[in-house]
């Protein structure tokens, strides 16, 4: 191999160890916060709710409730998809 072969081949390994530590460096090491703000191991216990509830638990009222949420949640309109009535059959 010629010199000028051995320069180029020099030339290529340089620049690939200098990308590679580039990239090396860049790279953002993934972490988890080792001190939580609380002891509690419950992710969900900051969230709460401030709303009064209408209907006691079990009662009839509730179940209305719920069921005219899940209506209202099936007969919502989304983009993209054609509206489906109540009583109309699902494909």
């Amino acid at each position: 191999m010629s010199t000028q072969h051995h320069q180029v081949i020099t030339k290529i390994l340089a620049g690939a160890a200098i990308a590679l530590g580039l990239w090396v460096a860049g790279a953002t090491p993934a972490s988890a916060d080792p001190n939580p703000v609380g002891a509690d191991p419950n992710p969900y216990s900051g969230l709460s709710c401030s709303c009064r509830e209408t209907a006691p638990a079990g009662s009839p009222e509730l179940r209305e409730e719920i069921d005219r949420g899940i209506r209202e949640g099936l007969t919502a309109e989304v983009p993209g998809l054609p509206a489906v009535q109540p009583n109309q059959p699902r494909p």
